[in-house]
């Protein structure tokens, strides 16, 4: 089976805008100690976003250009009961990983959604957070590594920059997937119509049928996969991204409406939200980001099949390549 890599042009620029809204705008004021406290130090191999990143195709050498940024927002997910998992420090998946691509030279933001899946090697640490050897595995489990806040979060990090040849992973942000519930509760509910047949789950998820979605259901609706008749964490994605386009609309006219919504709003995610950024960073940050085009959504070629125990997701090479090149490397001006 294969994932198409899409140019995203079929996808509304407003989902990307949601992430800004829910991870975002309610990060960048979030009340400082809140991102002060438990704080750690990864000490793994401690060089992301310092060694320069490079990647040589049929002879010709580039390197990650230094007018891009890069974002990386977390969707955090206890373990299922999904057999034979265990995790050295906590329990906590990144059930969603995208990294936002932000070209200072081209003034343009482009989110890549990564399978939580994705094979790739990753850092095992040890009770203080230093690296104690790797393992290849799906993605979402590098953040079971380390202290389930700072520590796990740039473990994940670390993971995507090996995947995307050792590109730059410079701030961070993580939610976790309780926040869905919380949000849309606070919204009145979100409306989405049903893709899957969710009987014996939640009876009340008809497929095919237009309805508004409670904060339990909505949860239920994005972090599903067991029990359902299409399983793949692809169908997944295609649901969470329906309930961000909705959850951007539901925002919109809730702040139409109600002028104290996002200070309201802050207030109720605060608790779920880690990131390596301080306060004014991420306002800056804000700023630059709304200033720029809001461009593509792009996910990974490649092939799934079930592995020993679970479903595996292992990127086409030749895309994978394409991709990064595109979004973030350069020519080298020395190919020597």
């Amino acid at each position: 089976m294969e994932n198409r890599y899409q140019d995203g042009k079929s996808k509304t620029r407003y989902v990307l805008i949601a992430l800004l809204l829910i991870f975002l705008i309610a990060g960048a004021f979030l009340i400082l100690k809140l991102w002060e406290r438990g704080q750690g130090e990864y000490s793994g191999t401690g060089d992301v976003g310092k060694t320069p990143a490079y990647l040589e195709v049929d002879g010709v050498r580039y390197t990650q250009r230094k007018d891009v940024e890069t974002f990386l927002v977390l969707g955090l997910d206890a373990l299922e009961e999904e057999g034979g998992v265990e995790s050295y420090n906590n329990e906590k998946r990144a059930d969603f990983l995208m990294l936002l691509v932000l070209d200072h030279g081209a003034k343009k933001v482009t989110a890549l959604q990564i399978n939580r899946d994705t094979m790739v090697e990753m850092h095992q640490l040890g009770v203080a957070g230093q690296s104690i050897g790797k393992v290849t595995q799906q993605i979402a489990l590098a953040h079971t590594e380390g202290n389930g806040r700072e520590v796990s979060c740039r473990n994940v990090a670390d993971a995507v920059s090996d995947l995307l040849y050792g590109t730059r992973v410079e701030h961070y942000m993580s939610l976790t997937m309780d926040a869905t519930a919380i949000y849309t509760d606070l919204l009145g509910g979100v409306t989405v119509t049903v893709l899957d047949d969710f009987s014996g789950i939640d009876d009340a998820l008809v497929k095919g049928e237009t309805m508004t979605l409670t904060g339990t259901q909505a949860l239920t609706y994005v972090r599903s996969r067991r029990g359902l008749e299409d399983s793949s964490n692809e169908r997944r994605m295609e649901r969470q991204e329906q309930v961000l386009r909705a959850l951007y609309d539901a925002t919109l006219a809730r702040i139409a409406e109600d002028d104290g919504f996002t200070a309201e709003a802050i207030l109720s995610l605060s608790e779920q939200m880690i990131s390596n950024r301080t306060v004014t960073q991420l306002q800056e940050l804000i700023k630059t980001v709304t200033a720029y085009e809001f461009s593509d959504i792009v996910t990974l070629k490649g092939e799934i099949r079930k592995g020993k125990e679970f479903m595996e997701f292992t990127p086409d090479e030749k895309a994978l390549q394409a991709l990064v090149i595109d979004l973030l490397f350069e020519m080298a001006a020395d190919p020597q």
